[in-house]
Order: C-alpha cells, then sequence, then structure tokens
C-alpha cells in the first residue's frame, strides 16, 4: 500500500478525512524528525528544538514552561537538558528569576553552533516548503495555529 492509497480511501467525507490528518500529523513527525536526526550534526531534533526554544527566548524559561512550549513533559526537558549540558551547549543551573526552579543557560558553544550550523537547518527547512506556493504556505500557516486551538480542545474535552 502506497501513501497516495491511503489518501484516496479517506478523501471520501470530513469524518474520514479526520482520521487521516491525525495519521499525517503523526507519520509526518516521524519522518521530520528521522530526517532531521540524521543530518543535524551532534543532537537530536528534540534536543535542537530544545536548543532553539532556549536561544528564542527574551526571559530565563524553567522545564516546566519549556515542556509546555515543546508539547512534553518536565522530566522530558530535564533529560534533554541534562545531555545537552554533557555535549556542553547548556548549564543547568538554580534559575535566577526562581529559586524553586532549575534554569538552562546558553554556553558559547550554543552560539558558535547556531552560527555556524543553523545555516545548514534553514537550507533544510527550505527544501521541506519549497513545494509550495507563497499563498499555501500562509494557508498552511494559519491551519497549523489553528491546529493548537484543536489540541487545546481535545486536552479540556479529556480532563
Amino acid at each position: 500500500m502506497e501513501i497516495k492509497d491511503l489518501i484516496e480511501r479517506f478523501s471520501d467525507s470530513p469524518e474520514n478525512q479526520g482520521k487521516a490528518i491525525f495519521s499525517t500529523l503523526f507519520i509526518a513527525g516521524n519522518r521530520l524528525q528521522t530526517v532531521f536526526d540524521n543530518n543535524i550534526p551532534e543532537v537530536s531534533l528534540k534536543q535542537f528544538m530544545l536548543l532553539t526554544m532556549i536561544r528564542q527566548s527574551k526571559e530565563q524559561l524553567t522545564f516546566t514552561q519549556l515542556g509546555r512550549l515543546l508539547g512534553c513533559s518536565r522530566q522530558n526537558i530535564k533529560k534533554l537538558a541534562q545531555a545537552l549540558e554533557k555535549k556542553g551547549f547548556v548549564i543547568i543551573k538554580q534559575s535566577e528569576n526562581d529559586l524553586r526552579a532549575a534554569g538552562i543557560y546558553p554556553t558559547e558553544k550554543l552560539t558558535e553552533y547556531f552560527n555556524t550550523v543553523f545555516a545548514t537547518y534553514e537550507k533544510q527547512l527550505n527544501y521541506l516548503f519549497e513545494v509550495y506556493t507563497i499563498e499555501e504556505i500562509g494557508q498552511l500557516f494559519t491551519l497549523m495555529m489553528k491546529l493548537y486551538a484543536g489540541i487545546d480542545n481535545l486536552e479540556k474535552k479529556l480532563r
């Protein structure tokens, strides 16, 4: 069975399309993780995403806050951060903003890494989206951002 066969099978109703979209999100996430894990040097895609959040944040974030941003547990963030600390990208120490929490602080190695590796990552990201028109990217962006509202709704209903 090919992906095109599944697309055809699930295109007949909104209910089936919803199932196909859900499956696609899962499959696409796995495929992207595999591609980027094999092509980003020194770190996994999850570690890279954590480094990106640390680097882009204007304020120092706790493990819990980073977990919410990345959609995973505080404990998962801690494991990722510990692995990144061993590699020299971050330092974990008591938060400067909240004495009860640990903070993740970037090192010079992180800055150097982004100055060298990030250009390659951006090029790879461009390959992913070069099959879309500018209008399609805008539409996809709008729909993906709306997906967050759907996830929030799902979480509320399942509590």
